[in-house]
């Protein structure tokens, strides 16, 4: 392969995502992926921690996936879906539903985590809408990131992600994680807007993990008292799985751990397996209902030329196959287990002022002179220090976190460990 030039040309024609321009490193260029590892211009093998920005569950190049996408591309490789339908997304649809609570009945097909957010978002405004019901206002938790789309954005927290855009943004009620401490008078808040406002739409919320905000957690059953709430007072609830999908907080889904169910789901990245972009938006039977009309005017007029595209359905099933496997549950366990030991360890350590885990996600916040906060610049000199010992992090801020694919082993778990150790030593 030839690569003469590829850093210098990156340079001069790309733009990257989420990057400082001005004072960016050169980028990497990555030649290959294998299982846990990926491969730059000098073969020097990389673990990748962060399974590729969230998104890749069984490892790189996995032999089963990448054969069940190249059948599917010697069969079908895109079909226009309005109107026309194809056994890849039919059969998704079906596997997945099987997987979500028993109250989502339909599929609605997107192309990212975006999107799927973006699509709930007008599902919950059509309905009520549909209904001839002023409802338009929607509930959100502090540090929320839904996504870079308009509507994703507005739900999400008004930060540096969104700054340039905060006065085109529709105004959200935002409020905390809940805890022990907090969570009657959270109630509270919302019990008052209920009565004197009437307006509330919806209620989104990642569960149990938010995570572009720092791998911030809390406790299902406090979760469960605020969509309890809404549910009595007819807010419909909005499940952001696009990163806690697909067991990374030890469960298939991060709902699985609460016995109040969501209205609405959104899934992407590992439903591919993190081989092709492909969003999902799941509804209740009553969401799609009110879409269902001799008024034509009531259609929901969303869609993406991509959608349900079958090339992406094909690695999603071969995907799903492969969670089904209890080899792929052991690897979960396994890794949830050495990120809980190695919690244990370093727990106290005086570099550190928190450190969290849920499942097979395991985050710690270095103590630095700043405040935590995603422009911290330690940022620059952890995912440094890692790469140099051939590890790949993409710190949030001063925030160091791991998300594995699920092929990474005991061994070389234990030498991420070694490495943060010895990082933190090395720190004033």
């Amino acid at each position: 392969m030839n690569l003469d030039g590829i850093v210098e040309k990156d340079k001069q024609y790309v733009w990257h995502p989420f990057t400082h321009l001005k004072f960016a490193n050169n980028a990497i260029p990555i030649v290959k992926g294998e299982g846990a590892y990926f491969y730059d211009d000098q073969n020097q093998k990389l673990l990748d921690a962060i399974s590729s920005w969230w998104v890749n569950l069984h490892g790189h190049c996995h032999p089963y996936i990448t054969q069940k996408v190249t059948e599917q591309l010697h069969t079908l490789e895109h079909a226009i879906f309005s109107a026309f339908t194809h056994q890849p997304a039919v059969t998704l649809a079906e596997r997945l539903l099987k997987h979500l609570p028993n109250n989502q009945t339909k599929i609605f097909y997107s192309d990212n985590g975006s999107t799927s957010v973006e699509v709930a978002l007008k599902m919950v405004l059509q309905y009520w809408h549909n209904q001839d019901i002023p409802k338009r206002k929607f509930i959100a938790f502090e540090n929320a990131y839904h996504g870079d789309t308009f509507g994703g954005m507005s739900v999400g927290a008004r930060n540096v992600f969104n700054n340039a855009f905060e006065n085109l943004l529709f105004d959200v009620i935002h409020i905390p994680l809940p805890n022990q401490d907090n969570i009657e008078e959270i109630e509270q808040v919302m019990l008052n807007w209920f009565e004197n406002h009437k307006d509330i739409a919806g209620f989104i919320f990642e569960p149990l993990v938010q995570g572009a905000a720092g791998m911030l957690m809390y406790e299902p059953h406090y979760l469960d008292r605020l969509i309890k709430l809404c549910h009595e007072n007819q807010v419909i609830c909005i499940a952001d799985e696009v990163m806690t999908g697909f067991g990374r907080t030890g469960q298939f889904f991060a709902s699985d751990y609460l016995n109040q169910q969501p209205d609405i789901f959104c899934l992407s990245k590992g439903l591919t397996g993190g081989y092709m972009p492909l969003g999902v938006t799941s509804c209740a039977q009553f969401i799609y209902d009110a879409c269902v009309s001799e008024d034509k005017t009531k259609t929901f007029f969303h869609g993406h030329s991509y959608t349900a595209n079958p090339t992406a359905c094909a690695a999603s099933l071969a995907s799903l196959d492969l969670m089904e496997k209890p080899e792929t549950w052991s690897q979960i366990e396994m890794i949830a287990k050495s990120h809980h030991t190695f919690l244990s360890q370093i727990k106290n350590h005086s570099k550190l002022q928190d450190v969290r885990q849920t499942g097979t996600i395991l985050a710690l916040e270095i103590n630095t002179e700043e405040h935590t906060h995603y422009l911290n610049n330690a940022s620059e000199n952890i995912a440094n220090y890692f790469l140099k010992q051939g590890v790949i992090v993409r710190p949030l801020g001063n925030v160091l976190y791991f998300i594995t694919p699920y092929c990474v082993t005991k061994t070389e778990l234990d030498t991420l460990y070694a490495i943060t150790l010895k990082f933190l030593e090395q720190l004033n």
